[in-house]
C-alpha cells in the first residue's frame, strides 16, 4: 500500500514523496537505514531520516564528486573514498583508466550490503578489481596514511552522528598529510542557500591548509534546496586547468568539460557571502 515519506530538510522545510514499497527498514549499530521504491525517484536510501540517494538523480552527485577532482588530478592513480557505502562514487572512479586502487571506506557494513542487494546500478563498481572495500572509521583509517594518495573523496552523510569528525578541522588535517605533493581531496559541503555558515567554517578551515581552496556546485532535485555544493582543496594543480579531452572521453549524464568550468562559476550573492573580500 503506498504512504508519504517526509524528510523534515530543516525546521521550516520537508520534502515528501510518494513511497510505493518499503524494502528495507533496519536499525544498525551506528543509524537508522532504510531503502525505499518511490514514484517518482526510483528506489531511495535514506539514514536517520534523511534522502541520502535515490536511482533518478544519483548521477548528478556521484559524478560531480567524482570526475572534478579526477579530472583536475593529471595521473590519479591511488584514490581514497570516505563514506560513500552505497558505492555510486567508486561506479564513476572507475570509469578512469588512470586509476589503479580505490579504497573505499565505510563504517556501516550494511549501508554496503543494502546497495548491494537494492541498488545494484550504484553499487556495481564494488566489483571491479581495482576496488577495495574497508569496513573500518573513516577518520581513523585516513590519519594512518601518509603521502600515500592522490585523491582523496570525503563522500560523507550530513555532519551528524558518525560524521561529525568529517566537517572538523583535525579530519581535514589528517587528510592533507595523505595526500601525496600534488594530491588534491574533495568533499560534499551540503547546500550554499541553507548551510552558509558550514560552508564559511570548512573553507576558512582548507583555506589554512591548500593553496587552492575553490567551492563548486550541481543541481541536485531530492537534496536540500535542490541546489548542492562541494568544497575542493588542492596542493598544487587547480581545477580550471585540466584536460579536456580525458574529461570529454568519460561517459557521463551530467559532467562534461564545459560543466566542470561552469560549476565554479557561483550565483552573485551566495559569492559575496561566502568569499567577503575576494
Amino acid at each position: 500500500m503506498a504512504f508519504w515519506f517526509t524528510e523534515k530538510q530543516t525546521e521550516n522545510l520537508e520534502l515528501n514523496l510518494r513511497v510505493r514499497e518499503s524494502l528495507l527498514v533496519e536499525r544498525t549499530p551506528f543509524q537508522q537505514l532504510a531503502v525505499l521504491d518511490t514514484y517518482l525517484y526510483g528506489r531511495m536510501l535514506v539514514l536517520d531520516g534523511a534522502v541520502q540517494t535515490t536511482e533518478e538523480d544519483e548521477f548528478v552527485y556521484h559524478e560531480m564528486i567524482t570526475h572534478v577532482p579526477l579530472i583536475t588530478h593529471p595521473q590519479p592513480q591511488e584514490v581514497l573514498v570516505i563514506g560513500g557505502g552505497d558505492g555510486g562514487t567508486v561506479r564513476e572512479i572507475v570509469k578512469h583508466p588512470e586509476v589503479k586502487r580505490v579504497r573505499l571506506v565505510e563504517i556501516d557494513e550494511r549501508v554496503v550490503a543494502a546497495a548491494r542487494q537494492f541498488l545494484p546500478g550504484l553499487s556495481q563498481g564494488l566489483d571491479d578489481p581495482r576496488a577495495e572495500v574497508i569496513i573500518t572509521d573513516g577518520a581513523e583509517y585516513v590519519r594512518a596514511m601518509r603521502g600515500a594518495c592522490d585523491v582523496i573523496i570525503v563522500d560523507s552523510t550530513d555532519p551528524v552522528g558518525p560524521a561529525v569528525k568529517l566537517f572538523e578541522a583535525d579530519f581535514y588535517r589528517a587528510v592533507y598529510d595523505a595526500l601525496t605533493p600534488e594530491g588534491l581531496f574533495v568533499a560534499q559541503s551540503k547546500s550554499p542557500y541553507l548551510d552558509r555558515a558550514l560552508i564559511r567554517n570548512l573553507l576558512d578551515i582548507i583555506r589554512s591548509l591548500f593553496p587552492v581552496t575553490l567551492l563548486y556546485t550541481a543541481a541536485i532535485p531530492t537534496y536540500p534546496s535542490g541546489f548542492w555544493s562541494f568544497v575542493l582543496g588542492s596542493k598544487m594543480h587547480h581545477p580550471l586547468t585540466f584536460d579536456e579531452r580525458r574529461a570529454e572521453k568519460l561517459d557521463t549524464r551530467y559532467y562534461s568539460p564545459e560543466i566542470h568550468r561552469a560549476a565554479f562559476i557561483l550565483p552573485r550573492q551566495i559569492r559575496g557571502d561566502l568569499f567577503q573580500g575576494e
